[in-house]
């Protein structure tokens, strides 16, 4: 089944199974729920409660999306509920999307379990999306990170029509908590749309980056360098006075999403709605800050040593940079992050190369030109040697909608994009070139950072050789 927007089938299939009853926070926007879910998550279980979370797509495997305590469920925990949630549509004859079948598979999971709370991620859009199923009164607390184009043949042509979309899984008499936007009709939109709905509409400021205690660049790195944790400065409503954390997601965007989480900590804390779960006497600065610095999303800004030689674990180590930026939006999010990090201790002085692994996903109106322009050329140091190889990735699992851009295609872009770039083309007719590709990417004699782009269903490829050399998430 195709994407088919609309809650008929899974409204049908839903009053059928097992009510869900778990509270909620649920998070739409275009770029940055799925970090600003983790570090709700992550924050939550620091403060002791027994945390349920769902993100899509699926990393690795369809398991990942599907959380309990920062750890994914089982495979047998997952086909017990998808089991019964397909017995069930087919003794009533409802077909439903892979999608729809995996969001009530998530919730059966959450109610069986007990969990305390649900840090839900919205999939595509939000009024119309499988994950507005939830019933009203389960809904703690309605977000909206970061809006931007994308998604425009089922969202909408502008980014008010897609606020309006993504807002409208704001609920009557529950508080809607929206971060920091570009745009500035976002903000507009989304309270209209909040308040038209009866919501509480609440704006989060960013985090505050502060000083790194040691911004020297040692004179022993030769090669690219993990960065270190962010210091920064929150102000959370719920507390008299602002406090310091280190923040291990990488890049200044996070330092919206993090701002997000902690406001929509802060109005658990403090919202009537909220009080059920007791988090006043659970959630101090000391548990926020652990749960920040214990948060993991791997494939947003993520490091990763991998050896040069795929096949020799002993032989020297390359760092890789995975990051699913997968629109414009993202891509200039990413351009702005390397050019960072390219000028900071991490990085060193010689003449480096950068090598980009790039694949996209066919998804018009948006263009490969267009998400590949914000990357290319690098706006970084004129010393820089550039390099980029184009392929396709393997088709995720249960998405058979989803198809790469040809490498021949993606060839041609680049070239026109970045004409003295090194480049290296996979075959258009095979998605398995990726090994191919990290091993010319790691051959560069010069200090050399590979960073895999452009698809997060490429970067799951990367994470699954990573796990096939039984490498460590940084």
């Amino acid at each position: 089944m195709s994407i088919d927007l609309t809650l008929d089938r899974i409204e049908r299939l839903y009053r059928l199974i097992q009510a869900y009853t778990r509270p909620t926070i649920h998070i739409a926007g275009t770029n940055g729920k799925g970090s600003v879910s983790a570090l709700t998550s992550s924050i939550l279980t620091a403060a002791g409660l027994s945390v349920g979370r769902f993100n899509s797509p699926h990393l690795i495997t369809i398991y990942d999306c599907i959380y309990v305590n920062n750890q994914e469920v089982s495979p047998q925990t997952y086909h017990e509920a998808r089991d019964n949630v397909e017995g069930v549509a087919h003794d009533n004859s409802i077909e439903i999307s892979s999608f729809e079948m995996l969001v009530l598979t998530a919730l059966l999971i959450f109610e069986r379990v007990k969990v305390d709370i649900v840090v839900m991620e919205v999939g595509m859009g939000g009024r119309l999306d499988a994950t507005n199923v939830i019933p009203d009164e389960v809904v703690m607390i309605s977000a909206l990170t970061a809006v931007d184009l994308d998604h425009q043949a089922f969202l909408g042509d502008t980014v008010a029509a897609i606020t309006k979309e993504k807002a409208s899984i704001a609920r009557r008499g529950k508080p809607f908590v929206m971060g920091p936007q570009k745009h500035s009709e976002v903000a507009e939109v989304a309270r209209m749309v909040v308040q038209e709905a009866g919501g509480d509409f609440f704006s989060a400021p960013s985090a505050l980056q502060m000083p790194s205690e040691d911004q020297r660049r040692p004179e022993s790195y030769s090669q690219f360098q993990p960065p270190s944790p962010c210091p920064i400065e929150l102000n959370m409503p719920c507390f008299r006075d602002p406090f310091n954390a280190l923040l291990p997601l990488h890049g200044s965007h996070q330092l919206e999403n993090v701002g997000l989480s902690a406001f929509i900590i802060s109005v658990a804390v403090d919202y009537p709605s909220c009080s059920s779960l007791g988090l006043r006497d659970r959630v101090t600065p000391q548990v926020v800050v652990r749960g920040i610095a214990n948060v993991s999303w791997p494939g947003r800004l993520s490091f990763h040593p991998i050896p040069k030689n795929l096949h020799d674990p002993c032989s020297p180590k390359a760092l890789v940079l995975a990051d699913g930026a997968h629109n414009p939006a993202s891509s200039t999010t990413l351009s702005r992050y390397l050019m960072d990090y390219c000028n900071s201790p991490a990085a060193p002085n010689a003449t480096t190369a950068i090598t980009y692994i790039l694949s996209l996903s066919h998804s018009p109106p948006k263009t490969p030109l267009q998400t590949l322009s914000p990357l290319l050329p690098p706006s970084l140091p004129s010393n820089l040697k550039v390099r980029v190889a184009v392929l396709r990735f393997a088709s995720p699992e249960g998405m058979p909608w989803v198809k790469s851009v040809l490498p021949s295609v993606l060839y041609s872009v680049v070239q026109s994009l970045c004409p003295k770039a090194e480049l290296w083309k996979g075959d258009d007719d095979r998605t398995d070139n990726l090994s191919a590709a990290l091993q010319w990417a790691t051959s560069s004699s010069d200090p050399n950072l590979v960073v895999v782009a452009g698809s997060l269903y490429l970067v799951a490829d990367f994470y699954r050789i990573l796990r096939g050399l039984d490498s460590v998430i940084l």
